[in-house]
Parts: C-alpha cells; structure tokens; sequence
C-alpha cells in the first residue's frame, strides 16, 4: 500500500456541512469499516451489528454534551455516506463498546508514540509520531484527513474511515499521537476518545489542548502524546478517574500501551500489561531514535526514524508489527502506518505500511498552509 492509495480527503466549512463532505468522499471506506466491524464484534462477542449499534447509543447524550459541534459533525458524515447516524455513531466509540463489561473484549489498539525535540535530532527540528498498530483487515479503511474549520486551526490527521478524531497535528503546531492503555473502570458512560482527540487537534494553544485531557471524562483509559512546535512535550495517561504524566529524558519521549507514568489505584492491585509486547517494543524505540541526534541533515534525521520504527525484535508482535498468520484474519494485528510530522517544516509524513516496507511520503499539504494558502501564524 503506498499513499497514493489512501485517499486524501479535505473538507471545510460548518460542521454538518463537513461531515457531508466527509461521507461522500469516503463512503466505500466508511461501508468497509462496518463490515469490518460487524464481523469484529461478532467474532469476539456474538453480538450482531444492529446489537451493536444500539449499544453505541449510550454515548449520544456524553458525546452532545462534550462537543456538539463533532455530533453535528458526525451526523453530517452519515448523511453524506448514506448509512445511519448511529453506525458512524459506533464507529468512533467502538473502543469504547470493545470495553462495555457486559460482553467479552477485543484488545485495544497498540502503537507506539515519540516525540524527539530539537536537542535529540540531528537537525534541531522537532518530531512527533508513532506506529500504529491495530487489525490488518482495516488497513483499507485508511484515509488522511485534513479539515478547514472557521476560527480554529486547520488538522491533518490519520484516521479510520468515518472517525472524527485519532492521530495528527494542527497549524498551531500541535501534535497528537495516542495509545490504547487497557484496565477496566466503572460502567460510568463517558466521552468517547476519538472525540477527545479532535478536540485536542481543534486546540489553538498548549493549555486548551491539555485541557480537553485533564477536564473531560473519558469512558475509556488511553495515552495521549502532546507535542509543541516549540519544543515541549507531555505525556498522558488518562483514565475515567486519575490522570498520570510524563516528559521527554534528554528531548526523547516516547510510550508504548502499558502504563509507564503510573498504575491508577483501580487496577493497582490486579494490573498486568494488556500488551506484553509493549514492554520491550518502547527501549527499541529509544535505542533506535536516540541515534537521531548523530545526524547530519533533515533527510538523514527522517531515515533514522524510520529505521528505529521499522524494528523487529519479538517479530511478528514487534515495534513494526506484522500479521501473524497462525490468527484468524480477523484478529491479525499489524503496524497500519508509520507517521513522522516535522512541526518545524510543516512537513506530515506518512509510511503506509510497515515502516520497513514502505518510505515515508509527504501529504500534499504543509501543516502551516492555511485555508487559502497563507502561513498561520
């Protein structure tokens, strides 16, 4: 899969009006998420897609509540795709129905997120990114995302067809990358996470981004890398209850989908890594992009991040993870694509793949081109 295969998709506007653009460009990918998904569930769980979909009307009254203005968003998508508002509705909370107690569980989605800031690469740049890992079976429900939206920064994203929300960066130079964390809590309905993320993206400064992390109630527990074009990095991990955090050792951050800032006291006593893998995945990770800052120049600091991405130890559950063909194919896990943004250029690359298959390709768009060209401030 090169990226020339994953559409690119720009929608701009009010929010209904971009979630109409949004589903009738993306209809083929958004009817293959529900296929994908009502054959997910019901392996995992035996639930039908219609049962389903009216587990995932729980979280309409959380989601209006948080940020209406993505519901809109949301139901703009479904109408332009020509599927039920709920059947969208579900594919942004499935992490969040994956986790319903009542009924057996899928894993969360791995990845494993990094920033390096100026001190630690070669060309004194800052970099946000991560491996994302989930099914292989949705790799062709990928898209990249870029949404104009009056006065608030423009995003590029990465997401699965039909989420509002997940990995990217905005003109404010803000980066989110975001891990699955794993731990149940109560049965408390909270926001689902894809709009949380947007949220984050939709931020126009440091605080407000944080904010929509420490001040929203989220249903499920998940990690969320924030890094700043000048120079700072944070990490969450957040949860219904606590909230745990980190920063960069030396301009280097990176995390993986066990808890590394803290155990939250629910789980405590009980908890083991949801991912074993998680645990050597994160120093290969920092092995390998601690060699960036020996760099001599932007195009080598860009190969070595790809090189420390494209790691196999453990393989096929690896840093770059691959299908292991002794699974179901519906559960075969793989790392769907490798993003590397430099917040200083602008530039938001894309492995789609493996990172040891494929290169990183730049979007046609600079994160600081704004709705009409012009550079935001």
């Amino acid at each position: 899969m090169s990226l020339t295969s994953l559409p690119l998709v720009e929608i701009s506007g009010a929010p209904r009006d971009r979630g109409r653009q949004y589903g009738e460009q993306a209809r083929e990918r958004i009817e293959r998420a529900l296929t994908y998904y009502a054959e997910a569930f019901a392996h995992s769980s035996g639930l039908s897609w219609d049962q389903v979909v009216e587990r995932a009307a729980h979280w309409i009254e959380p989601s209006r509540a948080f940020a209406p203005e993505l519901v809109e968003e949301m139901e703009g998508i479904a109408e332009g795709a020509g599927v039920g508002f709920l059947d969208v509705l579900a594919l942004n909370a499935r992490g969040e129905i994956i986790y319903d107690t009542t009924f057996s569980s899928m894993e969360p989605d791995g990845c494993t997120s990094f920033a390096l800031l100026g001190e630690m690469s070669g060309d004194g740049h800052v970099y946000a990114g991560q491996n994302w890992d989930w099914r292989d079976a949705v790799s062709d429900t990928l898209m990249v995302l870029r949404v104009v939206q009056p006065g608030r920064p423009t995003v590029i994203m990465h997401v699965e067809a039909g989420q509002v929300g997940r990995q990217g960066a905005n003109s404010a130079g803000i980066a989110l990358n975001a891990n699955g964390l794993g731990g149940r809590f109560d049965d408390t309905v909270g926001v689902p996470q894809t709009l949380i993320r947007r949220r984050v993206l939709d931020s126009d400064n440091l605080n407000t981004a944080l904010e929509a992390l420490t001040k929203s109630r989220a249903h499920i527990a998940s990690n969320a890398l924030v890094t700043h074009r000048d120079g700072f990095a944070i990490d969450l991990e957040t949860t219904p209850g606590a909230v745990g955090w980190m920063y960069p050792t030396d301009g280097l951050l990176v995390h993986g989908n066990h808890y590394q800032a803290f155990v939250p006291p629910q789980l405590a006593a009980t908890y083991r890594p949801g991912s074993a893998d998680s645990l050597f995945r994160v120093p290969r990770a920092e092995g390998g992009l601690r060699t960036v800052r020996e760099a001599s120049g932007t195009d080598e600091v860009r190969k070595r991040i790809r090189f420390a991405m494209s790691d196999h130890l453990g393989y096929p559950e690896s840093l770059c993870t691959h299908p292991d063909l002794t699974q179901p194919a519906v559960k075969r896990w793989a790392t769907l694509l490798s993003s590397c943004v430099d917040l200083t250029t602008g530039d938001y690359l894309i492995a789609a793949g493996t990172p040891c298959d494929h290169e990183y390709e730049r979007v046609p768009w600079n994160l600081y081109d704004g709705p009409h060209g012009e550079v935001t401030p």
